[in-house]
């Protein structure tokens, strides 16, 4: 009988439904606008809209981690109930949740013994982390135990592929992502950068696409090129957005008109708080399993 817990962060960009359908348990990490500090719950103390709106107006934006004992409180919490735990967290690349996460679990392990707690740095983010989490449950409802759901995802962590695009530079700009000069060269040029996440589940630029719709093409060319059996790619794809919708649909348009065989329709989240407030509005993300990222 395998008896545990699989967690995440809700920065998962998953609905707080969609988690609670698959099983999946969370925590919730917090951010700050206008230093007023806000919890990243599925856009209830901060609804999206609100949240991309005071960015463009301006808004001074900051996330603040999960410490040491918020993880090991959320632990001790399963823990106390007889319950094992395998928490997964956001990348190690872009977070230092997984360095917290495991230090809390090493502290809970020692006062619990007789449970097994581990920790798994996704090397994923948003809807990428999200569609990681929805391959392990699914595994996990299928009888997978622990031990080896853990093995399984430290293997297959960099099949996730992420690709990325922005429309709107002045995130980049504001967090030193990219040269003010640049942006409004950028900008002017009206460059849309493509980017994805590499080894070291680090965000990487990639190219440079002048316009729009030639990134929206671009992006669904990458998963082309990238997706496991390239136009025969069956699994799930799954796309994240900041306040520009129309984008993401026509990207998941694209992808449907070329991949016939996908398990399921494409789904389309919100990019939180925790990804949200650093690259603001105008990004459209795209998740596909494929084959291993490179750096």
């Amino acid at each position: 009988m395998c008896e545990y817990i699989l967690s995440c962060c809700s920065s998962a960009d998953l609905s707080k439904e969609h988690l609670k359908e698959a099983g999946i348990r969370y925590i919730c990490p917090r951010f700050s606008l206008d230093d007023r500090l806000y919890t990243d719950n599925f856009g209830r103390d901060v609804g999206y809209e609100e949240l991309y709106d005071a960015i463009s107006e301006g808004a001074e934006t900051k996330t603040t981690q999960l410490n040491i004992m918020d993880y090991y409180e959320y632990f001790n919490y399963f823990l106390e109930d007889g319950f094992d735990v395998l928490h997964v967290t956001i990348s190690s690349g872009l977070s230092g949740a997984y360095g917290s996460a495991k230090a809390a679990a090493e502290m809970a392990a020692e006062q619990y013994p007789e449970r097994k707690v581990f920790v798994l740095d996704s090397l994923c983010a948003s809807s990428g982390y999200g569609l990681f989490m929805d391959e392990l449950a699914k595994m996990k409802k299928e009888g997978v135990c622990i031990d080896e759901l853990f093995a399984w995802g430290e293997k297959n962590r960099l099949k996730l592929n992420h690709w990325f695009f922005s429309t709107d530079l002045s995130s980049y700009i504001k967090g030193g992502r990219i040269s003010k000069a640049a942006g409004i060269f950028g900008g002017v040029l009206n460059i849309c950068p493509l980017l994805n996440m590499n080894r070291e589940g680090r965000l990487k630029p990639r190219e440079k696409v002048r316009t729009k719709n030639k990134v929206i093409e671009k992006i669904v060319d990458k998963m082309e090129e990238y997706a496991r059996d390239g136009l025969k790619y069956d699994g799930k794809c799954y796309i994240s957005m900041s306040a520009c919708e129309e984008d993401a649909r026509r990207v998941a348009e694209l992808v449907k008109a070329r991949f016939k065989k996908l398990e399921a329709p494409v789904l389309i989240n919100n990019i939180g708080a925790t990804i949200g407030c650093h690259t603001g509005p105008g990004t459209v993300a795209l998740f596909f399993w494929g084959r291993e990222r490179e750096n």
